[in-house]
């Protein structure tokens, strides 16, 4: 199982950035989201979209970030537009999946991709 997350970097304030993350290896996936990890701070929900459902976003992001999927690709994209310093961290991917019909649904997770926005 795989994660790959891409599309982080360095970005004013005020700009945007799209992140992309495709996954591999997973039979269903039901629901993929994005975190995210400030430096010195803890891992928090930043959007989260079901498959087939509604998305769901941190208060601290509503408005200026929006999640999609492409489930034909088991891709999840964030698109950030109006950054803030705040929003610098490391940005992870996940998916609640499971690997074949047996098994679990199960967190797995991308290895992060930084995104720092100067002010």
């Amino acid at each position: 199982v795989q994660l790959q997350a891409s599309g982080g970097g360095l970005v004013q304030a005020g700009g945007s950035l799209r992140l992309s993350c495709t996954a591999s290896g997973l039979f269903r996936i039901k629901t993929m989201a994005w975190y995210r990890q400030p430096p010195g701070g803890q891992r928090e929900l930043v959007a989260d979209l079901p498959t087939g459902g509604v998305e769901k976003y941190a208060d601290s992001v509503k408005d200026r970030f929006t999640i999609s999927r492409d489930n034909a690709k088991d891709t999840v994209y964030l698109q950030m537009s109006s950054l803030k310093p705040e929003d610098t961290a490391v940005y992870f991917c996940m998916a609640f999946a499971a690997t074949t019909p047996n098994r679990p649904l199960t967190n797995y997770w991308g290895q992060g991709t930084l995104v720092t926005v100067s002010s």
